[in-house]
């Protein structure tokens, strides 16, 4: 891959990495301690709230956190891919070693495998 094509994926995943990050302050707040580093949050104020209002805030806890582990996941595949740029690994499949079709790039710029082993 030339030096073009990488700068151009370099700032697709550094877009991309933007909007996840922006999305995860929506439902979640940095925590360094935690495995992805974020910890989903709920505006719950136990004291002032019904047993109807507490339920509805403990689910939107449960919803808040499975995307915001859905959202790390993917913060971490753009940082990997992103690292493997810096290295000169960037575009090759982590299963045969060969290089990623550019469509598989264009649609996911954090692409691991060729398209041929994505299933795997």
């Amino acid at each position: 891959m030339n030096k073009k094509d990488l700068e151009y994926f370099k700032k697709k995943l550094l877009d991309e990495k933007a909007s996840i990050e922006a999305g995860l302050a929506d439902i979640s707040k940095k925590e360094p301690g935690s495995p992805g580093g974020w910890e989903a949050t709920s505006d719950i104020e136990v004291d002032a709230a019904d047993e109807n209002e507490v339920a509805d805030k403990f689910e939107e806890l449960e919803e808040n956190t499975a995307i915001s582990s859905s959202l790390e996941k993917q913060l971490a595949d753009i940082n990997d891919a992103l690292q493997k740029i810096e290295e000169g690994k960037y575009g090759i499949c982590e299963v045969c070693g060969s290089e990623i079709e550019r469509g598989r790039l264009e649609a996911n710029p954090s692409a691991r495998t060729a398209i041929k082993h994505s299933h795997n």
